[in-house]
């Protein structure tokens, strides 16, 4: 059974940071991109980065762009998020995403490129 197990969410305040692990366990991802997601209440879930399967192309929403680094290590099948200079607008539930298989057609930045999702974890920005 494939899992995407978030962690590292939680309360900081507005300029703190945060780092957000995402460990895949069931099988590997180290030849498919993998992603991140938001969604804040009320809103729809958007883009915020993801990587392809070496780290070797990143990409950023151009919201979080300069403030979030994504990162992965395949040797143990994770994929982290770095967030500095933490926003109120921030706050959103995040979740990781994972490619089964290659969709070189398909925007990263698109849900529809992802197959596996996590449950998310919390991220609160107080002003």
């Amino acid at each position: 059974q494939v899992q995407l197990v978030e962690s590292g969410g939680g309360l900081v305040q507005a300029g703190g940071s945060l780092r957000l692990s995402c460990a895949a366990s069931g099988r590997t991802f180290s030849n498919y991109a993998m992603g991140w997601f938001r969604q804040a209440p009320g809103k729809e879930r958007e883009f915020v980065s993801a990587s392809s399967w070496s780290g070797g192309y990143t990409y950023y929403a151009d919201s979080v762009k300069g403030r979030f680094t994504i990162s992965r290590d395949n040797a143990k099948n994770t994929v982290y998020l770095q967030m500095n200079s933490l926003k109120p607008e921030d706050t959103a539930v995040y979740y990781c995403a994972a490619e089964s298989k290659p969709k070189s057609l398909i925007p990263v930045a698109s849900p529809r490129k992802y197959d596996y999702w996590g449950q998310g974890t919390q991220v609160t920005v107080s002003s």
